[in-house]
């Protein structure tokens, strides 16, 4: 029986275009019927208009191909501009704004062909007061944040892919939490322009799909790094270090058993596994790599409270009362705290090697454990942080539930991580692991 078009992959709907084999209507068609189908429950989209979009496919079918992604519909997070439709960056204040510009992203993923499907629900400000979208895989718990809605929306298929926001954990942790792939390319690899900014220095745009080659089809359009999409061609074994890193206390049980699990897997199908050992810094008397976290958090809360300055200034109360508390624990770090943050990350970042040792990668949880009961908040970026300030490429891998699963039986995700720079080597590596995970 063949299956809908909506429960194919990205890259493969792209070569079916391409070739003529099925029409740009046909496949925007297919999900706009499982939004119609799955949008009261999941709640992904913020903006959304079915019209719109058919009438665009249609186009798409009279044109000429236009790039890797021609004729795809596209999900992004509600905090990217999009030219002529809402942006409404998940907050109250900017309902009714429609920007006059793509957001750089955007842009270049319709100079690749895809068009705008839909708009996702994000976090309040991309922040982490969450919106209305449920987790597909358990209705009562959080699919994460703050990019909620387009983890959501992949998850349910009602997107091939879509786009969001970094700022801690904001693709990885929701892409494990829904069971998807989620990837964070190297901190400036996409342009930011455009996006309704949290971090002058954390912000990154990265991709959700239900498969590493097709997130690094999507990568590749976003930051014009075309090589990128032959990086699962190239999947061999790799060297692997894994960590349940110093907060391993805070792992949920089954998180830490299939992390163990899976090393020993990769170990198993050829893989050099070895277990990370964290350095030391000698002259501090504790491990410089451990205050990743701490470091990551004080850049984040302190150039939060800077770049959302105006809306609390103005509109305070139109801000929810966690957002409010988290820009005025910012304004109160001081600017000499805020500076030791910078250069710890720099320090870190530039002595990778101390911690990556001869490892292609380092594989670690994307989350505490599977997504939390309830829907009041977005779960907890940790595992998220120190990976995110050392600023390169992260991929969340979902775990097939032979493999392993929560405790509720919900999906569990573990990151690859890979040194700035390293894209291809590190969705190389996650297309191999996805492989021999998906082969258990």
């Amino acid at each position: 029986m063949r299956r809908p078009l909506n429960r194919l992959p990205a890259t493969q709907l792209a070569r079916m275009i391409a070739a003529h084999d099925v029409t740009c209507e046909a496949v925007t068609h297919s999900f706009i019927d499982a939004i119609h189908d799955g949008e009261r429950e999941v709640r992904a989209f913020a903006w959304f208009d079915a019209d719109r979009a058919i009438a665009t496919a249609r186009e798409f079918d009279r044109l000429e191909w236009r790039g890797t992604l021609h004729g795809l519909p596209a999900a992004i997070k509600d905090n990217i501009d999009t030219a002529d439709i809402p942006s409404h960056y998940g907050s109250t204040i900017f309902l009714g704004h429609v920007p006059q510009a793509d957001a750089a992203s955007v842009a270049a993923l319709r100079a690749a062909g895809a068009f705008v499907l839909g708009k996702t629900v994000t976090a309040e400000l991309a922040n982490f007061t969450p919106g209305p979208t449920r987790n597909p895989a358990g209705p009562k718990h959080t699919p994460g944040g703050s990019s909620s809605g387009s983890a959501a929306a992949v998850a349910a298929h009602m997107a091939p892919f879509a786009i969001g926001t970094q700022t801690a954990g904001s693709v990885i942790r929701p892409a494990a939490f829904c069971g998807v792939v989620g990837f964070v390319p190297t901190r400036g690899s996409v342009p930011r322009a455009g996006v309704k900014a949290v971090s002058d220095t954390l912000d990154v745009v990265g991709a959700f799909a239900r498969s590493v080659e097709d997130v690094a089809l999507v990568g590749a359009a976003l930051a014009l790094q075309p090589q990128w999409q032959h990086a699962p061609g190239q999947a061999r074994a790799p060297s692997v270090a894994w960590t349940a890193t110093p907060w391993s206390s805070q792992l949920a049980p089954s998180m830490l058993a299939a992390l163990e699990k899976v090393a020993r897997l990769l170990a198993a199908r050829g893989a050099r596994v070895r277990e990370l050992a964290w350095p030391y810094d000698p002259t501090a008397g504790q491990p410089a790599f451990s205050r990743l976290a701490d470091a990551q958090r004080t850049v984040q809360l302190f150039e939060t409270a800077r770049a959302l300055g105006p809306e609390a200034q103005y509109r305070r109360e139109a801000l929810s009362q966690r957002l409010v508390a988290l820009i005025d624990e910012g304004r109160g770090i001081g600017a000499g705290d805020y500076i030791d943050a910078l250069q710890l990350g720099r320090a870190c970042t530039a002595a990778i090697d101390q911690l990556f040792g001869d490892a292609d990668i380092v594989l670690t949880p994307s989350a505490p454990g599977e997504a939390p009961l309830g829907l009041g908040t977005t779960g907890d970026p940790q595992f998220n942080r120190p990976w995110h300030l050392l600023g390169g490429p992260q991929i969340s891998v979902p775990l097939p539930k032979a493999v392993a699963h929560g405790e509720s039986g919900l999906p569990l995700g573990l990151q690859v991580v890979a040194r700035p720079g390293d894209d291809m080597r590190a969705l190389a590596a996650a297309s191999w692991i996805e492989s021999q995970l998906a082969a258990y």
